[in-house]
């Protein structure tokens, strides 16, 4: 298996990524954040003391997303187009599935923007309920589908 984060060395560095063409980058990925469903119930009806859990957490996924060279060591700084961030809440499990959608006109990928933006976003739920619900566990943090770049199309099956 070959990494491409390393030189012949094996020391760090970023991938050159200049000969490339920029083409359509897009990435979505997910995060699933459980809780006690009368934490989610509080949530969905406007009952925690914090206020718009959800509508806080998208506006930090997406400052997450334009963040991400500033976290991830060896990530590009890329010029993102669009980061949408949506929720499918289960009232009778008490899971919020979040998913993060990324989409920038570049010479690499926006996977980690997505996965960077569900991380966040998942981790600004827990911040805003860990008062009301310290049982709270964020998983799954994945990378569902990608396309654009020589590598094609992925589904995560």
């Amino acid at each position: 298996m070959s990494f491409n984060h390393f030189d012949e060395k094996g020391q760090a560095i970023m991938v050159d990524v200049s000969a490339k063409q920029p083409t359509l980058r897009i990435a979505r990925a997910a995060a699933t954040v459980n809780l006690k469903t009368e934490t989610l119930a509080a949530i969905l009806d406007g009952g925690i003391s914090k206020g718009d859990v959800l509508g806080v957490a998208r506006i930090a996924g997406i400052a997450a997303a334009k963040k991400t060279a500033d976290l991830i060591p060896l990530s590009h700084p890329l010029a993102i187009h669009n980061v949408a961030v949506e929720f499918k809440a289960d009232r009778l499990t008490g899971t919020i599935i979040i998913e993060a959608t990324v989409k920038a006109f570049e010479r690499t990928g926006v996977e980690m923007e997505a996965m960077t933006a569900a991380a966040v976003t998942a981790l600004t739920i827990y911040d805003m309920c860990k008062g009301a619900d310290k049982s709270i566990t964020i998983s799954d943090i994945s990378l569902l589908y990608k396309e654009g770049g020589k590598s094609g199309i992925y589904e995560k099956k």
